[in-house]
């Protein structure tokens, strides 16, 4: 299957995407070091998956270590990083060596920041083993850590040399994890592609179900229209902020509950509803019927939509200190039709307070 390939000209670098890749790794990520391989994985991936990268990356001759962390959004901290930093003084990685983000969301991350900032940048690669890492995190170079303020506030751009994708990974997820990365595919139709929005309508159940030739599609379609927005826009200056639709309803929910009750691609899902009822809200939807057909995919892949209880005022608030805020003021990103969205300053903070209140329990 050949790779896709994410256009940033001389940086320019491929996603492999083949069922069982993970066994041959070690080939695809040689080319990319000169120097000793630290892998930074989870403790849950790497007592589930860490045995076949392993015996890959030695039977490409590679001299690699592998640090670990307990599983989970709590974990990724500076003080985690602060420790995979002292692994990779451990481990010998010079200017020469490579970095490699094996696990979900969080692994990616927080791999990412930590090869950005060691040495001040080496080479970094991407080894997602969760659909939500496959379908967004692993592609693009946005690397970051938590905050006691904020999530993912304290960061950097440092792109991936290469992304290795092995699809069959998710059969090894539990249930519930593997359904929040379907948030994301969603989203890709939602803000690009109304025709892979029409065949997720077709096969929700065959995505619900984990059926490994309709993964391997989603996963694929979703890394060719993040490749696009990547190309476009690498460091979010216009339209790659499309990508972050959901995101900032979704952020303020996480933050609220601590990053405790809801995984993030749940987070994301709710807040698409909310995102389509602000955009109803300032006269800005154009296609009335897409909020329906919106929530009834989500129901149909299992998804949540509502928030439980919550403050919307606190909630509001919380948006104040989002990433994407600008100059204090809350930026969301609405859509319009399906395809068809665009990033809004939005000053009337009662109607987004309605719309979380929209999205929670009365």
């Amino acid at each position: 299957m050949s790779a896709l390939t994410v256009a940033l000209g001389e940086r320019s670098y491929p996603i492999h995407i083949e069922p069982g890749i993970l066994g041959r790794a070690g080939t695809l990520l040689a080319p990319h070091t000169r120097g000793r391989v630290l892998v930074i994985a989870d403790e849950t991936v790497a007592m589930c998956h860490g045995a076949v990268l392993a015996a890959s990356l030695s039977a490409a001759g590679i001299d690699h270590r592998m640090a670990t962390f307990p599983a989970g959004e709590p974990s990724k901290t500076l003080a985690t990083a602060e420790r995979m930093w002292a692994a990779c003084a451990e481990a010998g990685i010079d200017r020469g060596g490579l970095v490699v983000g094996f696990g979900g969301g969080v692994s990616g991350d927080l791999a990412g920041f930590v090869a950005a900032c060691w040495m001040r940048g080496v080479r970094f690669a991407q080894i997602p083993t969760t659909l939500l890492a496959m379908v967004d995190s692993s592609v693009g170079g946005k690397t970051a850590v938590n905050a006691p303020f904020g999530k993912n506030l304290v960061g950097a751009f440092h792109q991936p040399g290469v992304v290795v994708i092995d699809p069959t990974l998710v059969a090894t997820m539990a249930p519930r994890e593997y359904r929040a990365g379907l948030a994301e595919v969603v989203k890709y139709g939602v803000i690009k592609d109304p025709a892979f929005l029409a065949w997720q309508e077709a096969n929700a159940g065959a995505l619900v179900a984990g059926e490994p030739d309709a993964v391997a599609h989603a996963v694929r379609e979703s890394c060719r229209i993040k490749a696009w927005y990547v190309a476009e826009d690498e460091t979010e200056q216009g339209v790659r902020a499309h990508l972050n639709y959901g995101h900032t309803f979704g952020h303020a929910i996480e933050r609220d509950t601590r990053y405790e009750r809801w995984l993030h691609g749940e987070a994301v899902g709710i807040g698409m509803g909310m995102a389509a009822d602000l955009s109803a809200r300032l006269g800005l939807l154009a296609d009335p019927d897409l909020p329906r057909r919106q929530g009834a995919l989500l129901d149909a892949l299992a998804l949540p939509r509502r928030a439980g209880r919550a403050d919307p005022e606190r909630l509001t608030g919380h948006c104040r200190l989002d990433k994407k805020a600008a100059a204090g003021r809350c930026r969301f990103v609405l859509p319009r039709r399906a395809g068809e969205v665009e990033t809004v300053v939005v000053e009337d903070l009662a109607a987004v307070a309605a719309s979380f209140a929209a999205g929670m329990d009365p």
